[in-house]
């Protein structure tokens, strides 16, 4: 016979575990199923290639939901400053501007879900089925059935979706999306700098893509450069020597020099949004229910603001008698997050496809609204808060309260 659980979430990554934690310690039966899980930490082990900003919205989740100690203690870099230009010196963001210590972390994709994955596991009304994947999953809006690849059953009222941006939870159910893919790749490179840890993430645009720094612990940093595709592939099969030698013909001065590549990847450009974020008895988060261009590094914290505001909607709902998986409790969650995810994927492409123009008229007013923002106070105030997380309609945990 299946196992029954009031929440089933397939996937078990930043996004899914966060959404798990918050629902610790409440009278909800939670069953997390997650494909492979993150090796244990070791100082010794080198730095990850996939890295995220965690903004200060989602580092008020993490704490929330008693994870964010376990992430400290292991390795991250705050940032307290960003810089953005293109062909001028552009605009500078400062924390000290809004009496913040920092105004982000960059830290590894992998340690911010092994701190979750760590809290998890000591909650008593949490089950984490792991490592295994659904082999088949049985929907109906009165509740799910998922078989597991090794044999085992489990059924719940409620199906959450974080199980990324080919969700086979959400194809199972029948969602649709809309999507495109960008005319850009992503190339990201770990590399080990001559200089001590920083503390400012700089991004510049050129015509033919951004270029980004972002400071890791020690004197180390993440370069991510964006570029044509058949560009990213060309990149791709350089030697080392030969990489940093394109590294410096076309980064800014900014960059410093670069003792050597610990890692390197690439990744296309893609954007989806699902077509809704929920059916009776289903609710997607994260990437399952939106990809977005990570011009910003948003991607994550607008996942991790979903599972605060679905993990509020569920708690408040069950401690009122209400059916956690009717549509109308869902519709709630949705109300919550889909118009903010919208706004902040809009305004990613059009800073896209304003920054990807190479006329020459338009670079011109470009640099003259970067130059502006540095100069106009509360422009730069508002985008502060922006990118921190702390504008829109925030979930409880992101405004840094309880969630009962």
């Amino acid at each position: 016979m299946a196992q029954h659980f009031d929440v089933i979430i397939v996937g078990g990554g930043m996004v899914g575990a966060a959404l798990a934690c918050a629902l610790g310690d409440t009278p909800l039966k939670v069953a997390v199923i997650e494909g492979q899980l993150p090796q244990p930490f070791s100082p010794e082990k080198p730095l990850a290639l996939r890295v995220s900003a965690i903004s200060i919205a989602s580092r008020r989740i993490l704490e929330g939901v008693g994870a964010w100690n376990n992430i400290a203690a292991m390795r991250l870099c705050p940032f307290r400053r960003m810089k953005v230009w293109e062909m001028t010196d552009g605009t500078e963001f400062r924390s000290r501007d809004i009496q913040y210590p920092e105004l982000g972390y960059i830290i590894e994709n992998r340690l911010v879900q092994l701190g979750l994955i760590q809290r998890l596991q000591k909650f008593s009304n949490i089950d984490l089925l792991s490592p295994v994947r659904p082999k088949r999953i049985d929907y109906h809006s009165e509740g799910s059935e998922i078989e597991l690849e090794d044999g085992r059953r489990v059924s719940g009222r409620l199906l959450v979706a974080a199980d990324g941006g080919r969700s086979q939870v959400r194809q199972a159910v029948g969602i649709g999306v809309t999507a495109w893919d960008y005319e850009q790749s992503a190339l990201v490179l770990t590399v080990e700098t001559a200089y001590g840890q920083q503390d400012i993430t700089w991004q510049r645009f050129t015509e033919n893509g951004p270029q980004a720094f972002l400071p890791l612990p020690g004197p180390h940093a993440s370069l991510v450069w964006y570029q044509r595709p058949e560009e990213v592939r060309r990149l791709q099969s350089l030697g080392d020597g030969e990489l940093l030698n394109a590294l410096y013909d076309a980064f800014p001065r900014e960059l410093g020099d670069i003792v050597r590549i610990l890692d390197r990847g690439s990744f296309p450009l893609k954007r989806q949004h699902a077509q809704r974020y929920v059916k009776p008895g289903v609710a997607l988060v994260g990437d399952a229910a939106h990809m977005i261009h990570p011009l910003a590094g948003q991607g994550v914290n607008i996942g991790l603001l979903d599972a605060a505001a679905l993990g509020q909607v569920l708690i408040a709902a069950h401690a009122d008698g209400k059916d956690i998986g009717a549509l109308k409790v869902l519709k709630t969650y949705e109300a919550m997050r889909r118009r903010d995810n919208l706004t902040m994927m809009t305004v990613m492409d059009l800073f896209y496809r304003v920054f990807s123009n190479a006329s020459v008229p338009l670079k011109i007013v470009r640099n003259v609204g970067l130059s502006l923002a540095q100069r106009l106070y509360p422009a730069r105030l508002a985008a502060m808060r922006y990118a921190m997380g702390l504008q829109g309609n925030l979930p409880r945990l992101a405004r840094g309260e309880p969630l009962s």
